[in-house]
């Protein structure tokens, strides 16, 4: 896979060789849930990471006149021979996908586009958005690669998080969102409890922040995770070894991840264990929590986490037969 870091730039062995294009704006929940499905699609792949230009960009993806060349010459250039289908996630590579339409693709766009889907070949949208229409794919949270595969792969690359004391317990802390803040007492309280649990089973913690993890959360974790087996991850120093949220999802016995994060609860509830939710969820999140526990795929989070019998929810490989289907993939190979 071939990765574009500016919209100058084009570097690929060869655009004939490449059935599909990825076009994000380099977010990395849009650049996981376009790649995701682009693997899954089983075809040579060159990604895109676009950055539209003014005025363009206030507007996308709505095409106002010029908006050929919103993402630079490279990309107008290349859109005179585009692969057979482009894969877009997120508003302003929804302008980009309706281009490469124009020029002859089948255009694939991921999340609601606020804009008639008609305008795309097909849209993949969260079913809690409750986007419809002829063309809509809906899916239960968002698309991501994590399989048995990958999660196989995860132990193998982290194999030293396997050696910690189980049962192992992976929290995933996201922050606040659009719709809503982030509660650091009400984290503090729940936080405080498992850890107390997890003590008292001999256990161990394998913890991930993110980008919007508050840093009064970040405190609170570093000083109630103090003298508990396992690990922490608060983001990515240059002297710290590689990212180990993979190895949290493949070497967990449970997973604790907090209401607000879409994307880590539809890859938690990916694997194959229980998964509990913690904390308050507003909006469309709080639809997507709601959707997980009438499916039985998740809990709220108690002070004792009782075990309960659990099956991977996969959503990217159904969508990815889906659109094989609906645009009669096979054929384009």
């Amino acid at each position: 896979m071939t990765n574009v870091q500016q919209p100058g730039r084009f570097e690929s062995p060869g655009r004939a060789r490449a059935a599909i294009w990825t076009l994000t704006d380099g977010a990395a929940g849009n650049v996981r849930q376009a790649e995701a499905l682009a693997a899954a699609m089983g075809a040579g792949t060159a990604t895109w990471t676009l950055q539209a230009r003014t005025p363009w960009r206030w507007m996308a993806p709505y095409r106002l006149p010029g908006a050929r060349m919103a993402f630079g010459p490279a990309f107008a250039a290349a859109l005179e021979q585009p692969p057979p289908l482009v894969i877009g996630c997120g508003r302003q590579a929804a302008l980009a996908t309706r281009l490469a339409r124009a020029h002859g693709a089948r255009a694939v766009q991921i999340l609601d586009p606020r804009l008639h889907p008609a305008h795309w070949d097909l849209v993949i949208a969260p079913s809690h958005d409750r986007l419809r229409g002829d063309n809509v794919i809906p899916v239960i949270g968002s698309l991501h690669p994590v399989d048995d595969l990958w999660l196989a792969a995860a132990r193998r690359d982290f194999a030293h998080l396997g050696t910690l004391p189980g049962p192992r317990t992976a929290v995933l802390v996201g922050g606040a969102t659009h719709g809503g803040g982030f509660d650091v007492g009400d984290f503090d309280r729940w936080l405080t409890a498992l850890v107390a649990y997890v003590r008292g089973e001999g256990g161990s913690v394998l913890a991930s922040t993110s980008r919007r993890t508050p840093a009064a959360a970040v405190a609170r974790l570093q000083a109630r995770l103090e003298g508990v087996p396992g690990v922490l991850w608060t983001g990515p120093p240059a002297d710290e070894p590689p990212n180990p949220y993979p190895g949290l999802l493949g070497w967990a016995d449970r997973i604790v991840c907090t209401a607000d994060s879409v994307n880590m609860l539809s890859e938690a509830a990916a694997t194959n264990v229980p998964v509990y939710v913690a904390g308050r969820a507003q909006g469309r999140p709080l639809r997507f929590v709601e959707q997980l526990q009438a499916l039985g795929r998740v809990r709220p989070l108690t002070t004792q986490p009782e075990p309960f019998a659990a099956t991977a929810l996969r959503e990217t490989a159904r969508v990815a037969t889906e659109v094989r289907q609906r645009l009669g993939w096979l054929a384009l190979d």
